[in-house]
């Protein structure tokens, strides 16, 4: 039973198992079999071209052999027309001379066959109309040669190296045109007799390379095998895990210093911070409903987690308007309301809530196929509210001159309407995951979005009047802009303004103010120098710091600067700033 089980590990180990249908493989495995290929490409690729390089030079050394032959057999053929000259002077008689040219040409073949210890070589005598005149071969010979485009290669050229097609078979032979008997003295060999033993040798090679690289492959599965076993050991612990639905430790006992150990070590600690956060979240929830979130990965209410991003607006000294209007800060807010809610309707977004002069829009909800990016539609839709507000401001500066120029000059009461209705907005931005949906009850119900987000873009948007700016935004909104597709991605810079620590808050945030390509162009200069001086700002260094934001114009230096003002980093600074109010 256990040898059964071992040897079904063993398979398990190399051709892996099954999860839900679909065979999980074994990295050592995937990475031997690639290395098989590699080794397999790679040898028979060298033996391949060592093939070929033995191929030109074995024919090489035929063609000089060929060479050699040609001209014994262009020396026999010499003697043999001087023994027929001479037979011929002595009997010139029709009858033997033929009989005398047969009996040269018959000499010649066979001293061209003594000459030779191949079985497959030939000597042929070839003239000029494809008849063929003698042949030495150990084969039966045709009596035309058939190779016309090669002869007409000779007639050309009346002598050289050549390759025809003789007797259905091809062959690699020297030929030399002589004058004497007006023939072409062909000396060749098959060209499958080269090519014979190097064949040969080619396939001997690339049995023992696949002999070889099999047992380099069993050789390289059991190294791998054993260097990634804590692989396999992680990979069963997380399948419990799974199973249980509890999050656990890997057991790293004896484990080798690599990177393998130091992925279960992170691991390790990943799984305790999510168990503690799992038992912090039973403290507050049921047991049903932690089980039920750990295993869809989100909390349902009546609606579901989605990647959203928030834009939290609020009208400045709102407190004094209100004192001023009375019941017509009504009228102001509807036309405020008006603009700013158009603007954000036309960049796909939707009211969350309005509570006052707070207004929350969320961006991401509306799914269409040539949708832009949610964060950039946020940033959008702040400065369309900012030029909303603007625009209200230049009618009251209208008004005002109207009437100044009807009435000569206004009344105090009347300076401080025209003060109030002058509104200034802030925007804060923040984005990330949040529960959005309906709540209430069945009589009433009320769509909204809940999220640690939603809380901070509203505190993103208490620093716009600290900074005096118009629009904050977090590194969240920047990132998600920056990585976006399209032209989205370069039509706003993102200037760094500081890392603050909100109250309510343990870890300090970067936040941005997204600027206008065209305006941070413009500013390029104020922009640089504020960078530079946040730098040192961040490092302790503030002299540098006060020296390099003493020539930046944009008014977040100057809120640095009265910070740092006659004083140096205190002990421990990490660069965070923690805000004292909301």
């Amino acid at each position: 039973m256990d040898s059964k089980k071992k040897k079904n590990d063993i398979i398990k180990s190399i051709i892996g198992f099954k999860i839900k249908g679909k065979r999980i493989i074994p990295i050592s495995t995937k990475i031997t079999l690639i290395f098989i290929v590699i080794i397999l490409v790679s040898n028979f690729s060298s033996n391949y071209v060592n093939l070929i390089l033995n191929r030109v030079a074995i024919i090489k050394l035929a063609q000089n052999i060929m060479i050699k032959d040609l001209t014994e057999l262009y020396n026999i053929s010499s003697t043999q027309y001087d023994i027929l000259e001479l037979n011929l002077a002595a009997n010139v008689t029709t009858s033997k001379t033929n009989e005398f040219r047969e009996r040269a040409f018959r000499n010649i073949e066979i001293a061209s066959m003594d000459n030779t210890q191949s079985e497959t070589a030939i000597a042929l005598g070839v003239d000029p109309s494809a008849e063929i005149i003698f042949s030495g071969s150990k084969t039966v010979i045709p009596n035309k040669f058939t190779d016309i485009k090669s002869l007409d290669t000779m007639i050309k050229k009346e002598q050289g190296i050549i390759t025809f097609k003789y007797n259905n078979t091809e062959y690699l032979g020297a030929y030399k045109y002589t004058p004497r008997w007006d023939i072409y003295l062909i000396r060749a060999d098959q060209l499958e007799t080269f090519y014979k033993e190097s064949n040969r040798i080619f396939k001997t090679l690339s049995v023992v390379i696949f002999i070889f690289t099999i047992i380099a492959m069993l050789i390289g599965i059991i190294a791998l095998r054993y260097t990634l076993r804590y692989i396999r050991i992680y990979t069963s612990s997380l399948l419990k895990m799974h199973k249980a639905q509890v999050m656990g430790q890997l057991d790293l006992t004896n484990a080798p210093s690599d990177d393998v150990t130091l992925l279960g070590i992170t691991f390790n600690v990943f799984s305790a911070t999510i168990a503690n956060l799992i038992e912090i979240f039973k403290k507050f929830v049921s047991k049903d409903v932690a089980y039920k979130a750990y295993v869809e990965k989100q909390v349902k209410l009546e609606g579901e987690q989605q990647e959203l991003t928030m834009l939290f607006s609020d009208i400045k000294s709102f407190t004094f308007i209100t004192e001023i209007l009375g019941n017509d800060i009504i009228k102001l807010l509807n036309v405020h309301y008006d603009k700013a809610i158009e603007e954000i309707s036309k960049n796909d977004g939707i009211i969350g809530s309005i509570i006052g002069d707070a207004l929350l829009a969320v961006y991401g909800t509306i799914k269409r196929d040539n949708s832009m990016n949610k964060s950039f539609q946020a940033v959008q839709s702040a400065y369309a509210i900012q030029k909303a507000a603007l625009g209200l401001r230049r009618e009251m500066i209208n008004r005002r001159l109207k009437l100044e120029d009807s009435n000569g000059n206004i009344t105090e009461d009347e300076e401080k309407v025209f003060k109030s209705v002058s509104i200034e907005v802030g925007v804060g931005i923040d984005g990330g995951s949040v529960f959005y949906g309906n709540i209430g009850s069945y009589e009433r119900m009320t769509n909204t979005v809940i999220g640690d987000n939603v809380n901070n873009a509203a505190r993103l948007e208490g620093l716009t009047r600290l900074y005096k700016i118009p629009v904050i935004c977090s590194e969240y909104v920047k990132e998600d802009i920056e990585n976006s597709a399209g032209e989205t991605n370069s039509m706003y810079a993102f200037l760094e303004i500081d890392t603050v620590q909100v109250k309510g808050k343990t870890i300090g945030r970067k936040v941005y103010w997204p600027i206008p390509i065209k305006a941070a162009q413009k500013n390029k200069l104020d922009f640089y120098n504020y960078t530079r001086g946040l730098y040192y700002y961040y490092r302790g260094e503030w002299d540098k710091a006060r020296l390099t934001l003493a020539s930046c114009k944009i008014h977040p230096a100057r809120v640095i600067l009265a910070r740092i003002e006659n004083t140096q980093a205190p002990k421990g600074w990490n660069g965070i700033w923690v805000m004292k109010e909301k």
